[in-house]
């Protein structure tokens, strides 16, 4: 081998005048070496199989300088020519045998297939690269681009049916054969078009993607222009999509991304977007016919068989809809949906008005309910709808006629088969893609149009659409559309069948009660669809957000049919941008938003979100709703309560008392006086005041970048406050020590005396405060450090502390707001962990489950110092309302078992994190306990992976996951869900975190310097 590159590389400078390295790239027939020249470039050395035909090459090289006249932004090689200006010299090789040989620019970037995400936007990017070369192609004339019988042209791929039988499996065989009539069925249209030149060949190894993560990728590359030949242009699009599809977790929506990328640099007409589908399964035909052909030919290739896999996942995969295809891709191109779509539009627009009723009385006066995600409460589960539930929904509105909206997100569609994943947490089908009429059970319906009867049957199953009928109808013209009539009494099944006529105006069903209509409330699902291919077997009423192009082109607003104005019934959610507009017009810009592309969230239950179009997210980051979003028990407290009375501590109340009694029940025996206040923040800074008052002394040591709250003394004590570019800066009665991170810390976990070595730090601490006269009044920490990275400190660290502290003088203040409640699982407080016992303990967000509500608890020692005779009040701390509030969430963590539940689904997180850790080497700590736990990312050399955070942060929220990070460099994933998060919650984190992981691969940030302009031997680029 050495030889050969030995070889090559001389022949590189006797013809082109390079001296280079040259390593072997692999080629199937061809030697092929990427050449690294001394020049500072890159290329890449062609030497063809011997007995090459001359003008197969030429096809190439011309080929490519054509691309290059006529659109040189397109991302292909440049041909380099010799010393004698010639690009396709005859170069005898080490054997004597003439090779033709060319030399090609090496572009950047990796193969499409390596490349991950794979997202809709970079896909969208390749089909306008790809319709732009088309474009270019268009007048490209070559006597090699006809190939005779060629078989990978697409025109020709008839000629795998006479080798189906090659195929061993008789369903694959039934799948090929269905293909091939389906081609068949295209091939005169196909025929009818004009052929061009095209590349042929767009599979995912000659497409070269480069980005870093954090940036957009872009495509670099379009290579080997081998299989070139002249066919229309659908064609080449057809072989990209192939390839596009294959493993694409959203294959349908990346197919129509490609196309409407493709469509923005070269045009289709409808007749050519209606063939992209057949021939792309066709294209994917034609290679596993062909690889079974070549491993009966080498059977001991096994990799000849491996790489059908993929190809036949995406054929035998029975969730991709094929037949909506062609209106997917019609929309996707800006195309009407049907070839009679305008026309039907105009003819219902026309005809507003004189529809017949469909209730023998008028809708326009009929007032509107909206049962939207922002604006209704149903369901209260909205991942499970019982019946009686479902039976009510709307009463807020009455029994008697009220109409529902059109393009409405809704939460009511709350059962699996709503989703289109595996997660709670995956996308679902949420927007309404009809009208409802609510009416009492039995009322007549006419038919607002004429027509027959194109489908009639009782779907009984739970909240399905009880009877439903469709009605076939056509314009003057002949152009047929659909109605759709759900909830009805069944008792149409045994009056109606397909093929009968409905006159309009005539009475044809009934709606029926919630024993006969799929278990809701009476009303009509009233429906309009422009096509009904790919929708017979399971006619959906509910759309995708995210789909909502498509299908309010299938399945537009039906108004005009009830002889009502569009915009009735149209829903518009709250705009986002306006929102967020608004945000910056009237907050402050300190005021930070999570995310890329923030999320607005209006909606909850236990552990997940959801936004103004009913899109879940999984909440693994907000530790403030501690047993869950929207706990029906804090519901019920807090409405009853708000229908009696909400007072302050200076009224007796029982529920003072109760909720001091349970908070008292989880500490220990000390500690023995609550103060009940708004917030930790509030809290914390009380904490201040009783240190000081009980000890005379003004000074604090506390852990760096800790964060205590936002008052002026809160911010004071919380370096990852004050520390920050613009902060206020080190008070001179504050001294920080290091956090005790057996990670990046002075020692390391493999240090059996780390804990006692962090806690001596605090020595000169203490002896800074005395000599400055400030004296030691106490100390501070957040028990595990939450924003200096989710630290699990060295066990026995707090109790050295605390001696140490003690000594001086000083108290101990444990600030549990993170880590307590039973949020560790194993521990309800973080000190439990440590073997401390603190004098003062701070509690916050969590204990009121997002009402506002924080409390402190000390020993009647320090309260005594404190009851100076200066009243002490806060105003809604220890309100009647918060009390209850708060004693109801400690109730549920012990009722519900939420933290055992911690412990349970931590270990189980934990697991699966360790192994991540194993598998990544991004990954450089896995740290926690219970459900606060931490992951640091690395860069290769061992640094911070700010970026590499960043990215993944962004990542999981588009896999609907919602993370944090934290740490000094921000490179430290927080993951702290509510307590009520169940194993497939953890599993859907850890599948999403190793897949967005393996994205990340080998990530290494660009080296950064002071220079301004880079230039060549800088070092930095």
């Amino acid at each position: 081998m050495n030889d050969i590159i030995a070889f090559w590389a001389n022949a590189l400078r006797q013809n082109w005048g390079l001296d280079a390295r040259l390593t072997r790239l692999d080629g199937e027939y061809d030697l092929n070496f990427l050449v690294r020249a001394t020049n500072g470039q890159d290329y890449v050395l062609k030497v063809m199989r011997p007995g090459c035909e001359a003008e197969l090459v030429d096809l190439q090289v011309k080929a490519l300088e054509h691309i290059a006249s006529e659109a040189p932004g397109l991302p292909f090689p440049t041909v380099f020519p010799d010393l004698q200006r010639g690009y396709l010299p005859r170069i005898e090789d080490h054997e004597g045998v003439p090779r033709l040989v060319w030399l090609l620019e090496c572009l950047p970037g990796q193969c499409y297939a390596k490349s991950a995400p794979k997202s809709e936007e970079l896909i969208l990017k390749l089909g306008r690269v790809l319709g732009a070369t088309d474009r270019a192609l268009e007048r490209f004339t070559h006597e090699g681009l006809a190939r005779g019988d060629f078989k990978w042209n697409l025109t020709q791929a008839g000629w795998i049916e006479q080798h189906l039988d090659a195929v061993s499996s008789p369903a694959r065989q039934a799948v090929l054969a269905e293909i091939c009539s389906e081609f068949n069925a295209i091939s005169g249209k196909l025929a009818g078009l004009p052929s061009q030149a095209i590349h042929n060949d767009a599979n995912d190894y000659n497409v070269l993607v480069e980005a870093e993560p954090g940036q957009r990728p872009g495509v670099s590359g379009l290579i080997d222009l081998g299989d070139m030949c002249a066919a229309p242009r659908v064609c080449d699009l057809a072989i990209a999509g192939a390839y596009i599809v294959l493993d694409h977790p959203q294959p349908e929506r990346a197919l129509a991304a490609l196309v409407r990328g493709y469509q923005a640099a070269n045009p289709l007409r409808a007749d050519e977007v209606e063939l992209i589908w057949p021939l792309l399964r066709m294209r994917l035909a034609v290679s596993v016919v062909n690889s079974t052909l070549m491993a009966l030919e080498n059977p001991d290739d096994p990799y000849v068989t491996i790489s059908q896999a993929p190809a036949w996942r995406f054929l035998e995969d029975q969730s991709v809809n094929g037949g909506l295809m062609p209106a997917r891709l019609r929309v996707a191109c800006s195309l009407p949906v049907t070839d009679g779509a305008e026309r039907i539009h105009a003819y219902l627009s026309a005809h507003r008005g004189q529809f017949a009723e469909m209730f023998g009385q008028g809708l326009k006066d009929v007032p509107i309910g909206s049962l939207s995600v922002e604006n209704s409460v149903w369901p209260q589960n909205p991942f499970h709808m019982p019946l009686a539930e479902a039976a009510r929904v709307g009463e807020e509105y009455g029994t008697e006629f009220w109409l529902g909206y059109y393009n409405e997100p809704r939460l009511i569609y709350a059962e699996p088969g709503f989703r289109k994943g595996p997660w709670k947490a995956s996308d679902r089908r949420t927007v309404h893609l009809a009208v409802d009429v609510f009416a009492p059970a039995g009322t007549v319906l006419n038919a607002p149009i004429s027509g027959r009867v194109e489908a009639v049957e009782n779907r009984d199953s739970h909240l399905d659409y009880g009877g439903v009928v469709i009605l076939h109808h056509e314009t003057p013209q002949g152009d047929p559309f659909y109605t759709l009539y759900g909830h009805l009494d069944p008792e149409v099944c045994d009056r109606l069948n397909p093929g009968d006529p409905v006159a309009q105006g005539a009475a044809f069903a009934r709606l029926g009660d919630v024993t006969q209509n799929g278990g809701w409330a009476p009303h009509v699902h009233f429906q309009l669809a422009l096509t009904t291919n790919g929708m017979r077997a399971n006619w959906p009423g509910v759309g995708d957000p995210d789909e909502l192009e498509l299908w309010h082109a299938v399945c537009p607003n039906p108004a005009a049919l009830l002889n009502l104005p569009d915009d009735k019934v149209f829903y518009r959610p709250t705009d986002k941008q306006a929102i967020l507009q608004g945000r910056q017009d009237h907050f402050g810009g300190n005021l930070s938003l999570t995310y890329d592309d923030p999320v607005m969230l209006v909606r909850g239950w236990k552990h997940h979100l959801f936004d103004e179009w009913g899109r879940p997210y999984l909440d693994a980051y907000n530790n403030v709703p501690h047993v869950g979003h929207a706990h029906p028990r804090i519901q019920a407290v807090a409405a009853d309560q708000l229908k009696r009375m909400n007072s302050n501590t200076r009224y007796l109340h029982p529920a003072q008392t109760a909720f001091a009694d349970k908070v008292l029940s989880k500490l220990p025996d000390h500690l023995e006086v609550c103060f009940f206040v708004n917030s930790g923040t509030e809290a914390n800074e009380l904490a201040l005041r009783l240190a000081r008052a009980h000890t005379g002394a003004k000074g604090i040591v506390t852990p760096d970048h800790g964060y205590h709250g936002n008052t002026t003394a809160a911010v004071a004590i919380s370096a990852y406050k004050f520390n920050k570019p613009g902060g206020v800066g080190q008070a001179d009665w504050v001294e920080l020590v290091e956090v005790a991170d057996d990670y990046r810390g002075s020692f390391r976990r493999d240090d059996p005396d780390s804990a006692q070595k962090f806690a001596d730090l605090v020595d000169p601490a203490i002896a800074a405060l005395q000599d400055k006269g400030q004296g030691v009044a106490g100390f501070i920490a957040e028990t595990f450090p939450s924003v200096g990275g989710q630290i699990i400190p060295p066990k026995g660290y707090l109790p050295a502390v605390y001696e140490k502290i003690r000594a001086a003088g000083g108290v101990c203040i444990a600030d549990e707001v993170q880590t307590g409640l039973g949020r560790l699982g194993e521990y309800y407080f973080g000190f439990e962990h440590q073997g401390a016992l603190p004098d003062i303990v701070v509690m916050g967000k969590p204990i009121g489950n997002g009402h506002p509500l924080g409390v402190l608890v000390t020993t009647k020692e320090i309260a005594r110092s404190f009851d100076n005779g200066i009243e002490f009040f806060s105003t809604f701390g220890g309100s009647t309302l918060s009390c209850r509030i708060g004693k109801e969430v400690l109730d549920i963590v012990d009722d519900e078992g939420l933290q055992d539940n911690a412990r349970l689904m931590g270990d189980r997180l934990m697991t699966g994190l360790r192994q991540i850790e194993t598998d990544f080497g991004s990954v450089g700590d896995v740290r926690g306990m219970g459900l606060f736990v931490g992951v640091e990312l690395i860069n290769p050399d061992g640094s911070e992976g700010r970026e590499i955070c960043k990215y993944v942060k962004n990542r999981m929220r588009d896999h609907r996951i919602l993370i944090g990070s934290e740490g000094p460099k921000d490179s430290i994933l927080k993951i702290r869900p509510p307590l009520t998060i169940e194993a497939e919650d953890v599993d859907m984190i850890l599948w999403a975190l190793r897949d967005v992981l393996a994205e990340v691969g080998d990530y290494s940030p660009p080296p950064s310097c002071d220079h301004d302009h880079h230039h060549a031997g800088c070092g930095c680029c």
